[in-house]
Parts: structure tokens; sequence; C-alpha cells
């Protein structure tokens, strides 16, 4: 008779993730200069430009501060944000997000979106020639 595996081995491992085959650990252990190379174009740029001095008060407020709020939604999510809690100006309020490890390497900006789902509502009376037909009781 064949051995049955137990569930604990059907189960899928959990892989780590991985931003272009690193894992976070090693992502924040990794100089800045090393890291901008492994980015897209425009973020990559952008970084070799170095930060400006309000992204650079940021990620000093991250590191000290829990729920930080910002309106720098240009800002790239770095390793070292990983885990926090930032609040992103949509243009009327603040939008809390955590951040995650699939979030490196983008904008703030994305997360916090500025236009909100319009829900148009029924047609008013006088809106259209069948409305006017109300039937009798």
């Amino acid at each position: 008779m064949a051995k049955r595996k137990s569930k604990t081995t059907m189960k899928k491992k959990e892989e780590e993730f991985k931003y272009r085959g690193y894992t976070l650990a090693k992502l924040k252990k990794m100089e800045m200069s090393d890291f901008v190379h492994l980015l897209p174009a425009k973020p990559r740029r952008k970084l070799k430009r170095k930060l400006r001095e309000g992204e650079e008060k940021l990620l000093a407020r991250i590191d000290t501060k829990e729920g930080v709020k910002t309106h720098l939604r240009d800002a790239i999510v770095l390793p070292s944000m990983v885990g926090k809690k930032v609040g992103i100006h949509n243009g009327k309020g603040f939008e809390y997000v955590e951040i995650k490890t699939e979030m490196i390497g983008h904008y703030l900006g994305e997360f916090a979106l500025t236009r909100s789902r319009v829900t148009h509502g029924a047609a008013g009376v006088g809106a259209t020639r069948s409305s006017k037909y109300v039937p009798l009781k």
C-alpha cells in the first residue's frame, strides 16, 4: 500500500518575497547606490539625482514615528519603509496605507487614489418623457 503524505507536507510552502532576486533583509542591508540599480528607469533616475530635502525628512520621520502624514505622492517606496503606516494625501484627506513588500519601487501616490468612483442615482421626475406617466391607484 502506498504511503499517504501528511497534510502539513501537502500544503504549499509560503514563499518569501523577493524583489529582483533579493530578499527583504538583503535589500535593507544594501547600500542605496546598489539598490538603485535594481529599480526601473524612472525611479532609478530620480534616486541617482539624490533625495530632495522633503523626502529625506519623510524617511527620518517614518523611522521614528508611526502613522506619518505626507503630501509627497511622488516619493518612492524604499525597503526601509516596509511595515510602516503612512498617511498619503489624496487632495481631500489622508488615506492611511501600510507599506508592504510588494510596494517597493512604486510611488506613494499609486496607493491613494485622487478620484472617487461616481455612482449616479435614478432619474428624477421630469427627466424624460416616460417619467411623466404616473399610474393612479
